[in-house]
C-alpha cells in the first residue's frame, strides 16, 4: 500500500514515525528550502522516514527523526549494524583518532565508516603548521646543531608521533556526510574559528545512546546537568553520536556526573532532581 503525504507539513512533528511514512511533500511547498536530518531521505517530491522514532522539527526549517540506539560490543552482529550512529551535516560529535595519513587524520564516530579530519581544518592551520596533538608522557629530543638526522632515526620519531596521536580524543563538526563516501569533520565553526572544538584533554570518557545526547543538548538545560550544575563544578562535551565526555578537578566528581548522566534516560525531570539529590547526599 503506498504511502499518502500529510495535508500539513506540521502533522507529524513529535509523533512517533516508522520507515516508509511520508511526512512531507515537497510540491505543496514551493519557494520554501528545508534541511533534511537523519532518518529522512529524499524521494523525488516526499520526504520519507528510514528509521522509527520521533519526527523533530527545529527553525528555520530543518526536521529529523529523533531515535534512542546504542552500540554495544557484546551487541548481535545485526543488531550492531542498526545502531550505528549516521552522521548528518551540523551535528557535533566526538570522535577517536585511529589512523593518520599525510593530509588527513582517520577518525572513529562511531558510524559505518571511519571519518577524516583533514589537517588544514583547525583554526590556523597550514602546511607549515599541522597540529601536534599534546597527548601521553611528554618526550623531548635533542638536535645538536649541523647533525643529520639518519633515516632510520626519522623513522623511529615518525612512529612515535604517530602513536602520540592515535587515541585522541576531539570535539568535532561533522561539515560532510554524503552517502558512500567517508564523511568530513572540522575542528572549526562555521567562521573558521575553533570556538569550542579540538582536544579533549583529561576526563573520562562513556558511550551513551543518541537520544541521552540528544537530551542532554537540549534547551532549556536537561534537569540532571542543571541540578548538578548548582552544586559541583564540572565540564562536559556531548557528541551527537553517543558520546560523553565529563571532566573535573576531582576523580570523585567525574565519577559522580557520569554516574548521573548514565541513570538520567529512563527518568523523568522531577526523578532526575531527586536522584543527583541523593548521590550529593551519599558522598557528603
Amino acid at each position: 500500500m503506498e504511502a499518502k503525504p500529510l495535508d500539513s507539513p506540521t502533522s507529524f512533528v513529535n509523533q512517533l514515525v516508522v520507515p516508509g511514512d511520508v511526512v512531507l511533500d515537497l510540491s505543496t511547498m514551493a519557494n520554501q528550502t528545508i534541511k533534511l536530518g537523519g532518518g529522512l531521505r529524499q524521494d523525488c517530491d516526499s520526504i520519507t522516514v528510514m528509521k522509527a522514532g520521533k519526527l523533530r522539527f527545529a527553525k528555520p526549517n530543518k526536521y529529523w527523526v529523533e531515535s534512542s540506539q546504542k552500540r554495544g560490543p557484546s551487541a548481535p552482529f545485526n543488531t550492531f549494524l542498526k545502531a550505528q550512529y549516521i552522521p548528518c551535516v551540523g551535528d557535533t560529535v566526538l570522535g577517536i583518532v585511529v589512523d593518520t595519513r599525510a593530509d588527513n587524520f582517520l577518525v572513529d564516530i562511531k558510524g559505518p565508516v571511519l571519518a577524516f579530519l583533514p589537517v588544514l581544518s583547525f583554526e590556523g592551520g597550514t602546511r607549515r603548521n599541522i597540529p601536534k596533538f599534546e597527548v601521553g608522557v611528554f618526550c623531548g629530543i635533542l638536535v645538536f646543531e649541523g647533525l643529520e638526522l639518519s633515516a632510520l632515526f626519522r623513522q623511529t620519531l615518525g612512529m612515535f608521533y604517530f602513536y602520540r596521536i592515535v587515541g585522541t580524543l576531539l570535539y568535532v563538526r561533522v561539515v560532510k556526510a554524503n552517502t558512500g563516501i567517508n564523511p568530513e569533520l572540522s575542528c572549526t565553526d562555521a567562521s573558521g574559528k575553533a570556538a569550542e572544538f579540538g582536544l579533549l584533554k583529561d576526563g573520562y570518557m562513556f558511550e551513551s545512546s543518541t537520544g541521552l545526547s540528544r537530551m542532554l543538548l537540549s534547551s532549556p538545560a536537561c534537569p540532571v546537568l542543571e541540578a548538578l550544575g548548582k552544586k559541583l563544578s564540572f565540564e562536559t562535551a556531548v557528541g551527537l553520536n553517543g558520546r560523553v565526555w565529563v571532566n573535573a578537578a576531582s576523580p570523585s566528581t567525574v565519577v559522580l556526573v557520569s554516574n548521573a548522566i548514565m541513570n538520567s534516560e529512563s527518568l523523568s525531570a522531577v526523578q532526575q532532581k531527586i536522584m543527583v539529590d541523593r548521590l550529593l547526599q551519599r558522598v557528603q
